[in-house]
Formats: C-alpha cells, sequence, structure tokens
C-alpha cells in the first residue's frame, strides 16, 4: 500500500492475448495470465488504485526512479503554467535528466531559472528539471494524445543547437 508499481490484472474478462501475434501477447501477458498494463500505480488506504504515469515514461537518473506525473503535478502548482510535460533527456553522467517542456498561459512569463527555484527545498533535487524548454504546441497523435517520444527527440536537438 501506498507504494508505486505496475497495475496487472487477470481473469475472464483480460484478453488471451494479440491475434496471430504471439511476440506481442509474450510481451504484456506472463506465464501466470497477468496482463501487464504498462501503468504506473499505487493503493490507497481504502483499497482504491490511482493510475501515476507510464512504466516506460519512468525517467531512471542515476539510478533514482523519476515519475514524470509526479513533477508535472508539482509544477502545475505555478500559475504561469498552462501545460507541462516531462520526460527523460539524455545524460552521460546520470543515463536520464529531467527536462521539463512547459507551455506559457497567455501573456505569462517565466524563465528555466525561476522553475528551478520554485522546485528548490519542495521536491526531491534528483527531480528537479535540469533542461526547461519553452514550447507553444506539443507533438501528437491522430487520436490527440502528446507524443513524448518526439519530446525527447526534440530536447536532444535543442541541446544540441544551443551547444552550437
Amino acid at each position: 500500500m501506498g507504494e508505486v508499481g505496475e497495475l496487472c490484472c487477470r481473469g475472464y474478462n483480460v484478453m488471451r492475448g494479440y491475434y496471430k501475434m504471439p511476440e506481442a501477447t509474450a510481451q504484456v501477458i506472463d506465464s501466470q495470465g497477468w496482463l501487464h498494463s504498462g501503468d504506473l500505480g499505487v493503493r490507497d488506504e481504502n483499497g482504491n488504485y490511482r493510475v501515476t504515469g507510464r512504466l516506460k515514461d519512468v525517467i531512471i537518473r542515476g539510478g533514482e526512479n523519476v515519475y514524470p506525473k509526479e513533477v508535472e503535478d508539482f509544477l502545475y502548482q505555478m500559475p504561469q503554467i498552462r501545460d507541462v510535460q516531462v520526460v527523460g533527456v539524455a545524460s552521460e553522467k546520470y543515463g536520464e535528466e529531467v527536462g521539463a517542456f512547459v507551455i506559457l498561459k497567455d501573456g505569462a512569463t517565466l524563465t528555466p531559472d525561476e522553475v528551478q527555484d520554485f522546485c528548490r527545498g519542495q521536491i526531491s533535487r534528483y527531480k528537479i528539471p535540469v533542461h526547461v524548454f519553452f514550447v507553444t504546441e506539443y507533438p501528437m497523435t491522430g487520436s490527440g494524445k502528446i507524443q513524448k517520444y518526439k519530446l525527447r527527440e526534440l530536447s536532444v536537438a535543442l541541446l544540441r543547437s544551443s551547444s552550437a
């Protein structure tokens, strides 16, 4: 209870597998019949589960797990921020660093230092975004989901262009 983990389920209501795709099925359904959702969640004191993010989105910074949704929820407290997406940014030293892609509210201004200062002393040091990028929109799928992998790719391009 209170510990983040992957949400898994099994039972008569769970699919038996992907049609004619045994390799894909083996990646999500284990030998015990548990379907691994890829969603992270936590159980509360009442036995209810709350989804806290996606397993593939977890940032591993020098052995520490950073859950993007936790950092995003914290940054939403800043009145200038309309939207924020947190992703892992490649780092030679730590493997990944925390990067935040921020969309500001109309007329608002903010600097990367102000975002980092807001975090200091409020969240763990390793969760503070090392890189803060201001954007006007996010890459989206046709169904309206944010493509975080494209944000990771964008971070590489932005860092490369800023160091040139």
